[in-house]
């Protein structure tokens, strides 16, 4: 068994013994995809408890040092904490009432403990991941194209490191949405709430240039290049937009405002 499967059932032995817990659930590579957990991973779960017994979770670790010595924590939420156990795992992790479980949007959780007279149902989600209020390849390629333009606008006056946001984060994330709607078809399950995780084994090899969309604080016209490029010859790009950009593009930083600059 996997160190940390075995840190999540030492943990679910230590609080079946407590009178105010419910459930633990695992989640992320500890959840339902518990196959993917290799050295690099952290440990995610929820701990679900009785009413008026979060804060007593959150406030107090002794229950999660009960399987092995915690050598540091903090609070990282009203619910949550983030821990490191002496032995090197890494865990992150929430607590909740069965009441406010309920209301939360998660996705693939584990139920890896809970109490016989506990609500069935408590790993499946009523609420699956929101979607974006325009979730359409329009939108996102749109989206994508103004990223670029606003970030070249940001390198031009000298914010590299905002315009590395807008055009190496924001529009790349824009791009991934792209590949999302248009290639349904995958061998490895994507992440509902991040989308950059897995990115590389979710798509095939050439699918995307990460590499050079992504490739430093320095380099931001390049990456505006090869993003737009991708866009190009995969989208009916809007040529206004597009001339915007490449004008951008040709344009030196000692050339004087542009006019319309961000």
């Amino acid at each position: 068994m996997h160190p940390m499967l075995r840190r999540l059932d030492d943990l679910a032995a230590h609080l079946a013994t407590r009178p105010d817990t419910v459930a633990l659930l695992g989640l992320g590579s500890a959840g339902d995809e518990h196959d993917r957990l290799d050295a690099h991973s952290d440990l995610d779960f929820f701990v679900v408890v009785t009413d008026g017994a979060v804060p007593r979770y959150v406030d107090s670790i002794d229950w999660l040092a009960a399987p092995c010595p915690v050598a540091y924590s903090f609070i990282n939420d009203r619910n949550a904490r983030k821990a490191l156990y002496a032995d090197g795992i890494f865990v992150e992790y929430a607590v909740f009432t069965v009441d406010e479980l309920t209301r939360l949007p998660f996705a693939g959780a584990r139920v890896v403990w809970q109490r016989p007279d506990a609500p069935a149902g408590l790993g499946e989600s009523r609420h699956p991941p929101a979607c974006p209020p325009h979730d359409t390849p329009a939108f996102h390629l749109n989206e994508a194209l103004t990223n670029l333009y606003v970030g070249l606008h940001r390198e031009l006056r000298g914010e590299h490191l905002s315009a590395s946001r807008f055009i190496q984060s924001y529009a790349v994330d824009r791009v991934l949405a792209l590949l999302r709607l248009t290639s349904p078809d995958v061998t490895h399950r994507r992440d509902p709430f991040d989308p950059a995780r897995r990115v590389e084994q979710v798509y095939p090899p050439g699918a995307l240039p990460l590499a050079a969309m992504v490739p430093g604080y320095r380099a931001n016209r390049a990456a505006a290049r090869v993003v737009l490029e991708w866009l190009e010859a995969r989208f009916p790009v809007d040529p206004v937009i597009a001339a915007a950009i490449r004008n951008l593009l040709a344009t030196s930083p000692d050339d004087g405002p542009e006019s319309g600059r961000a």
